[in-house]
């Protein structure tokens, strides 16, 4: 069991979908893009079910890292090289819009759900220094972005308690929560709106019947004019467009036992840091005194065995005098990620629309593309629009070599970070 679910707030368990039902949008998955569509929804009068296949934050959404970073997942040169300056500079500012939209959600909800600043990148080669500057001034020139700032190697070790990395780059802006208890407090915020969730439920198709869109589930269906497909890594089965483009892999985060007085000299600032591996290791504090680290992934169906010796031998190798604290919780999570790692966001039919494929970016960036689907359900499809320019080409290989090519190259960059 997750650490998350073992310190969530009380969310009491939902219906499951009996029969049929009918509503103006139905809303498949309830993570963070679906329960941000479904609240924006409500709290415009739109009738709104959401079916969730397990419970509310039972994927990716309530087992993630929980750290939010800035903008978007490639960052903004690689964006101007490929969508250009003008798309650029909008999709900075979407990703700013979607930062303050999830503090906005936070407060105006009154989620607890422990929502700490500061976000640190962590240099795991020497030499990057210059390049990480450049990067500071052209944010700052361009996109008007003072919140990075470069850390020392002698200053970073102070700061985070090792000795493996080699200085790094701070983001103010950058933050990190408890994913699980944002989930359920947005679900209780959309349920109080009006919106109905039924957990339990699983989707396994939808067709066009009589003017509408009928989803067919394991215990009923629901009708509805407007159909959003937000299940990220989960989706192959709905939106057959996301199979070629999205695929699932998975990850995994442990939390130690309560470091007690040790963690006072891990992550002095009670920042989030993730390094810059291709494999990235991600850890931070928790408010109860452990260490919450995330490493290492697999490509194929199932987790490993022991999925806490699994990530202790990534934590040891950062925080080797940890050797003997228990490990209290381990667990995995199943995400998608597309081949450019931009999200696949668009309409796919006529009055279905998909988001996928944020690639390790959806705490930030989810909640506020539930919004713009909702937007575009409503007529306002500006923000879906933009996203769709993104480039999400499909995965190499066609349908019987997409897979092994994929797994082949994902291999071979996570060798590269032990060379």
């Amino acid at each position: 069991m997750s650490y998350y679910a073992t310190t969530a707030m009380p969310f009491p368990d939902q219906p499951l979908l009996r029969g049929d039902a009918s509503a103006d949008v139905c809303v498949i998955g309830a993570g963070f893009t679906g329960l941000g569509a479904a609240l924006s929804l409500a709290l415009r009068s739109v009738s709104v079910i959401v079916l969730e296949a397990g419970r509310v934050g039972a994927g990716a959404s309530g087992l993630n890292g929980g750290q939010v970073h800035t903008g978007q997942r490639r960052d903004q040169v690689w964006l101007e090289k490929t969508v250009g300056r003008d798309d650029a500079l909008a999709l900075w500012k979407l990703a700013e819009d979607a930062r303050r939209h999830l503090q906005a959600i936070i407060a105006g909800h009154a989620i607890a759900c422990d929502l700490k600043p500061g976000m640190i990148h962590a240099r795991h080669r020497p030499d990057g220094e210059a390049a990480d500057a450049v990067h500071i001034e052209h944010m700052a020139k361009v996109y008007g972005c003072e919140a990075l700032a470069l850390i020392a190697p002698e200053d970073l070790s102070h700061e985070l308690g090792t000795q493996v990395y080699h200085g790094g780059v701070i983001d103010r802006d950058g933050a990190h929560l408890h994913p699980l208890n944002l989930a359920r407090g947005m679900a209780q915020a959309a349920m109080v709106a009006g919106a109905v969730i039924h957990e339990q439920t699983r989707a396994l198709d939808w067709r066009r019947e009589g003017g509408r869109i009928v989803v067919q589930t394991t215990c009923g269906q629901v009708s509805c004019d407007q159909l959003i497909l937000s299940g990220d890594g989960s989706l192959n089965r709905m939106a057959r467009r996301v199979r070629a483009r999205v695929i699932p892999i998975n990850n995994f985060i442990l939390t130690t036992a309560p470091l007690g007085e040790r963690a006072e000299a891990i992550i002095r600032s009670d920042a989030a840091v993730a390094d810059s591996r291709f494999v990235v290791n991600y850890f931070r504090k928790t408010p109860d005194g452990r260490l919450l680290f995330g490493g290492g992934e697999n490509y194929r169906p199932g987790f490993p065995s022991d999925l806490a010796g699994f990530v202790r031998r990534h934590m040891l190798k950062v925080y080797p005098q940890l050797s003997d604290v228990p490990i209290d919780h381990a667990w995995g999570a199943t995400l998608g990620i597309t081949m450019n790692r931009v999200p696949f966001v668009g309409e796919v039919a006529p009055a279905v629309r998909v988001a996928s494929g944020y690639s390790g970016q959806g705490v930030m960036l989810a909640p506020y593309v539930g919004k713009l689907l909702a937007e575009a359900v409503l007529g306002e499809p500006g923000g879906v629009e933009l996203l769709s320019r993104l480039p999400t080409p499909p995965f190499p290989g066609g349908r019987l070599l997409r897979w092994p090519l994929t797994v082949a190259g994902l291999a071979w960059h996570a060798l590269r970070d032990r060379l």
